[in-house]
């Protein structure tokens, strides 16, 4: 149509740019795919834990499929909340050794929610430089004024928190950030935002699962639970369903329900999904060693990516990024990978700064030592053709 001509222009600069995207259909989920008959590694996957595809998730899901239908079919204020999500907000609130829980449609969702709920536009809000976009969207949304403190930098935030006067004040950090892999100084985050009487909320959408005892998260690794206001989760990675919540007070869980538009205004989660995660939760509570082994099996692979001579950031999770640079030349790289049996995404700008655009690797449960070392000799040899080392 003829009002939609922009468009174009806006598509044909990020091109340009190397940054056009575009949506590519996979036959399936998880770190090993079979594509036209070819079996592919994948670590482009957030199924760190493998369940995704596990028989006792999906027989949880299958359950409650049958029993509830396919979906809630209203808000959780109006008739959407069934027992099964009651249920799995006590498991959760139990699993992060929390008063309380709230469960929301996504990860995006839940930040949406707490966020806007806890501040307003006479108040501050603190973000790490490299905060997601959800918590960055949710701080514009609350109105409040945002401050960006530099990544993990403990003594900018001191100075920020320092400079700022009136209204409530609200520390956000992530605890494992998903495209450098490294984590937060929580324990320092923590004591500043304590000094200035700030409300602290950490995102765990990557280390739910992964860190701390039965993969309580590195929140509870720490010993921080009791310090920390709101502990925010994802159930489509780790828990290899769909949906996010969080862990907090009772007071902080009356409050969402009354003013979270992102938990008011949207339908519920739908049955299946909330029994893949209640499956999830007691295989991960069951097998408490899941995490470690994933880290155990991550640091090897770390190691021979850098032993074949690659520059990695430090790290010691199951994120590993291999930064190339340029956009072009990341998309190349990808693409040699997957004709080689390799997938693994290209990560450009805005997702990441400007000169840093990279190639994520997740490595899962599904990928066994040996896969990890046929994958590092892949990645090994297509760096060398391409000249990256």
């Amino acid at each position: 149509m003829r009002n939609e001509a922009w468009i174009d222009e806006v598509l044909s600069k990020k091109g340009e740019k190397g940054q056009e995207r575009c949506i590519r259909v996979f036959a399936g989920s998880g770190g090993k795919l079979t594509i036209d008959g070819r079996e592919y590694l994948s670590f482009s996957s957030n199924d760190y834990l493998n369940l995704a595809n596990h028989p006792d998730v999906i027989e949880r899901s299958r359950i409650l499929l049958e029993k509830h239908g396919a979906g809630a079919t209203a808000s959780r204020l109006v008739a959407g909340t069934l027992g099964v999500h009651d249920e799995l907000e006590h498991a959760l609130a139990s699993f992060r050794g929390s008063p309380s829980a709230v469960l929301f449609g996504t990860g995006y969702l839940a930040n949406a929610g707490v966020i806007t709920s806890l501040v307003g536009g006479d108040d501050h809000i603190f973000l790490d430089r490299l905060a997601h976009a959800s918590i960055v969207d949710a701080a514009v949304t609350s109105r409040g004024r945002i401050h960006r403190f530099r990544h993990n930098d403990c003594e900018h935030l001191n100075e920020l928190l320092s400079g700022t006067k009136g209204g409530k004040r609200l520390v956000v950090a992530e605890s494992l950030y998903s495209m450098d892999g490294d984590i937060a100084p929580l324990q320092d985050i923590v004591s500043v935002a304590e000094c200035h009487n700030a409300m602290i909320m950490v995102d765990e959408a990557h280390a739910t699962g992964v860190f701390g005892p039965c993969g309580r998260g590195l929140v509870s690794e720490f010993g921080l639970m009791n310090r920390v206001n709101v502990s925010m989760g994802t159930l489509g990675k780790s828990f290899g369903s769909y949906g996010g919540f969080i862990a907090c007070s009772q007071r902080i869980r009356a409050l969402c329900v009354n003013q979270a538009r992102s938990l008011i205004y949207t339908t519920a989660p739908p049955p299946s999904a909330v029994g893949a995660a209640l499956g999830a939760l007691h295989i991960i509570e069951q097998e408490p060693d899941l995490g470690s082994t994933l880290l155990r099996r991550a640091k090897t692979f770390r190691a021979r990516l850098v032993e074949a001579g690659y520059t990695i950031p430090e790290g010691h999770s199951q994120i590993i990024p291999l930064i190339i640079g340029g956009n072009r030349a990341t998309m190349s790289f990808a693409e040699r990978l997957r004709a080689s049996g390799i997938i693994v995404n290209g990560i450009r700008p805005p997702t990441v700064p400007a000169g840093t655009s990279r190639l994520r690797f997740s490595v899962t449960l599904a990928h066994e030592e040996v896969d990890l070392e046929h994958a590092a000799g892949v990645i090994e040899k297509t760096g060398s053709l391409l000249g990256v080392i």
